[in-house]
């Protein structure tokens, strides 16, 4: 019965994914969650994730990053088709980003 910490720590994280999903999809409106399942919204979020670990490269003396919101969905957007995820909208994709964006905003502004 040790892994208690682990398994608290696993359910600690899966509630922190399910609040960052509702979030999402409360931003999303009616017609996109729809379209976006959470599986949709998941796999969204791990490109976006990735793609902006690429461009952390890109940083300035301060460590801030031009965020093109368009540029991003269209790179969840052909990475998907690639993978043969979606098809996503374009414009919902970019309601997606903006909504992960202001999200993680929202967290560095609670300091977590």
């Amino acid at each position: 019965m040790g892994n208690s910490a682990i398994d608290n720590e696993i359910l600690q994280g899966a509630a922190e994914d399910a609040k960052e999903v509702a979030f999402i999809q409360s931003r999303l409106g009616v017609e996109n969650c729809e379209v976006f399942t959470e599986e949709d919204i998941y796999y969204c979020i791990d490109v976006l994730l990735e793609h902006l670990d690429t461009l952390s490269d890109q940083a300035d003396e301060e460590g801030c990053i031009d965020i093109d919101v368009e540029e991003i969905a269209r790179h969840i957007q052909k990475k998907a088709k690639k993978e043969g995820m979606g098809p996503y909208d374009l414009d919902a994709l970019i309601l997606l980003t903006n909504a992960e964006l202001d999200y993680n905003e929202q967290l560095e502004g609670e300091g977590i």
